[in-house]
Formats: C-alpha cells, structure tokens, sequence
C-alpha cells in the first residue's frame, strides 16, 4: 500500500502536484484561517482525489473542526481522525489535531494533564501514529534554535513504539529522522514564510 503524506498546505492544495497511491493522509493546517469557505474548498478537492483511502488530522489553524456540529457536513471518502483510529488494510491508524499551547488557536491544549489525556488514548497496537504537533526534539526545531514539540507526547512514545510518526506544524523541520525504531517525518509542504517548498512524502508499507 502506498501512502501519499502531507501537511501544512494552508489553502495551497491547488497548486501541489499529488502523486498516485491507495492513501492520501494530510496531517493539519488544511487551512489558514479555519473559514468555512476556506475547509469547503480544501474538503472539495480532498475529496476528489483519486486515491481509494483518505485521512484528515486537522491542525491548530483549521477551526471549522472544532465546531461539532460541522463534522457531519465531511465528504463521507474522507475518515476524519480527532483522537480516534481507523484500520485501512491490516494497518491501524491513528489521529489527534491537539498541539501544545494556551493561544487560542484551533485545538490547542494546556501542556502537562490536559494535553496528556489527549495522547493517553492512543492504542499500543497503533502502527502509523497522525498528529499535527511533532513530539519534542524530533523534527520540531525553529531558526532561532528553540524546540516547539510536546514534550508529554514525547513520553507517550515511550509507550506506544508506532512503526511511523507523521506530522507538520514546525515549517523549518520538514523532513525525516529515525529514533528508537520508529521512523518520524515532518511532512510540511510550505516553509515558515508560506513558500511552497516540499513535495508530498511517498510511504510503501
């Protein structure tokens, strides 16, 4: 099965060339502002590419997903992961859009108990671990050097061993590393000045 990964798009879907494969993932920040008009759009073309299985983890800038009630209104070919799973193939999936922070953006979660209850509810047997917020010290390093990760997912994958972590949300670390046997990717597309710099990751499980 070959996915096809990606995140941090930020209404830019239109001009990124999709490979082919069986799995489109797009790991947060569909959006940049959460509008309606603007999720509307994303989930039109999401939803009309051609590969068999899609997965969507919103990000902190896609606030549409917030609103419960707007969760039904998502085109049925697309499994939309807030701290729940799906299995496609064999393989667990596993999503959550909270990101480590008190700024009133999309998702945010307070560091330490509230954010950590969030990442308690991912199953040992996930195999392919979504988040939008890399754990701390992997992939999660801006210019000025500081680190932005979460620490308490971090501790988490102490835990749970996914065999792949994807995520975004840190534009400077795209990229991919391999850490006590598991892969980790930053699958942004954009750079931190929104200049589209990276193509989609190919992954054949």
């Amino acid at each position: 099965m070959r996915l096809v990964c990606l995140s941090d798009t930020h209404n830019f879907h239109h001009d990124i060339a999709i490979p082919d494969g069986d799995l489109l993932i797009h790991a947060g920040d569909c959006t940049d502002g959460g509008t309606r008009n603007e999720t509307a759009n994303f989930l039109e073309w999401f939803s009309s590419q051609p590969h068999k299985h899609k997965i969507l983890v919103p990000g902190n800038h896609d606030f549409y997903f917030e609103k419960p009630e707007q969760i039904g209104k998502v085109p049925e070919n697309i499994n939309l992961l807030i701290d729940r799973g799906v299995e496609i193939n064999g393989f667990q999936f596993w999503g959550s859009p909270v990101t480590p922070g008190m700024e009133n953006w999309a998702f945010n979660k307070e560091r330490g108990t509230p954010i950590r209850n969030h990442w308690n509810l991912i199953p040992k047997e996930t195999d392919i671990l979504i988040t939008h917020t890399p754990p701390y010290g992997i992939l999660d390093e801006i210019s000025s050097g500081i680190k932005l990760g979460c620490e308490e997912l971090k501790q988490i994958l102490e835990v749970v061993y996914p065999k792949y972590h994807l995520f975004g949300h840190i534009h400077h670390a795209a990229g991919a590393m391999k850490q006590s046997s598991i892969h980790f990717f930053n699958l942004s597309i954009l750079d931190e000045r929104h200049r589209l710099m990276h193509s989609p990751l190919l992954l054949d499980l």
